[in-house]
C-alpha cells in the first residue's frame, strides 16, 4: 500500500512538488522558529566589546584562508571539552560574529579560547611553519602573510557593513578604522592611543608579527587569534579562569 501511494505521488508532478514544498517547510520552520526567541537565548553582558578594525581584518583573513574548515570555535558542554579547552561557549560570545564561525570539524583544535594562551611570537612561528612548534601538525604554512601588507583603506567600509547587520560601530570608529588598525599594530605610533580610547583599555596593542614599523596580514590574523574568547568574561563568571599554559598537543 505504501509503495503504491509513493509510486502514484511520483507520477503526479503537482503532488510531488507539493510534497517537496511540505517537507522543505518543516525543515525551514525548525530552523526559523528559534529565531523568534533569540532575545531570550542570547545573554546580555555589560563587558562585551567589539572587534577592532585590525581584529576584524584578521577574522576576514581567517575566513578567506578557510581556517574554519579545520578549526571549530564552539566548546560544547561536555566534561572532556571543558577540561581541554575551557568554559563552554556562550551565545553572547558570537553576538557580533557575522557570519558565525562555530564550525563542525576539528582537524585542528577548537580555537574558542585560544586568545592569550600563547604568545604573539608563538602564533607567528606556528603560522610561518606549524611543524616548528607542533611536529605532528598537518596544517599548511602561511609564511607569506608576514610579507603581505594589510590593506587599510577599505576597513571603514568593513565596519560599516557590520553595522548594517546590527554591530554597534559608531561613526567615529568607522572614520578612524585605518588609523586604529595601524595604531594597534604599531604601539609607538601616534595612532595607538586612539585604539584603547575607542575599544577599551583591555584592547591588546602590540607589534604582533614582531615588526613595529608596518602592518601586515600576519599582524591582523594574530590579533584576531589573540582576542578569541576575550571579548567578554561572561563565560568565567561562575568558574575560575584556568591558568593559560601552552600545550603543544592542542
Amino acid at each position: 500500500m505504501r509503495e503504491l501511494i509513493h509510486r502514484k505521488l511520483e507520477r503526479t508532478a503537482i503532488g510531488f512538488v507539493l510534497a517537496i514544498i511540505l517537507a522543505a517547510s518543516v525543515g525551514g520552520i525548525v530552523e526559523i522558529a528559534p529565531l523568534f526567541t533569540i532575545d531570550e537565548t542570547v545573554e546580555d553582558v555589560e563587558d562585551m566589546r567589539l572587534y577592532t578594525p585590525l581584529e576584524l581584518a584578521g577574522r576576514n583573513i581567517y575566513i578567506r584562508e578557510g581556517c574554519y574548515a579545520c578549526h571549530s570555535q564552539m566548546i560544547r558542554t561536555l566534561r572532556d571539552e571543558v577540561e581541554r579547552y575551557g568554559p563552554f561557549s556562550l551565545a553572547v560570545e558570537s553576538k557580533y560574529d557575522h557570519p558565525m564561525l562555530w564550525g563542525s570539524k576539528r582537524t585542528g583544535p577548537d580555537l574558542a579560547r585560544v586568545g592569550g594562551k600563547y604568545s604573539d611570537f608563538w602564533h607567528v612561528a606556528h603560522l610561518t611553519n606549524p611543524r616548528d612548534v607542533v611536529p605532528e601538525s598537518n596544517m599548511p604554512a602561511y609564511a607569506w602573510l608576514a610579507r603581505t601588507p594589510l590593506r587599510l583603506d577599505d576597513l571603514g567600509s568593513h565596519l560599516e557593513a557590520q553595522r548594517s547587520v546590527g554591530v554597534p560601530y559608531t561613526d567615529e570608529m568607522i572614520e578612524n578604522a585605518a588609523r586604529d588598525a595601524f595604531g594597534q599594530a604599531v604601539p609607538d605610533s601616534e595612532q595607538a592611543s586612539g585604539v584603547t580610547e575607542r575599544y577599551g583599555d583591555e584592547t591588546q596593542v602590540s607589534a604582533f608579527d614582531g615588526v613595529a614599523t608596518r602592518v601586515t596580514e600576519m599582524d591582523a590574523l594574530v590579533a584576531y587569534l589573540q582576542v578569541l574568547g576575550r571579548l567578554t568574561k561572561a563565560a568565567y563568571q561562575n568558574t575560575a579562569a584556568p591558568e593559560q599554559v601552552p600545550d603543544p598537543t592542542n
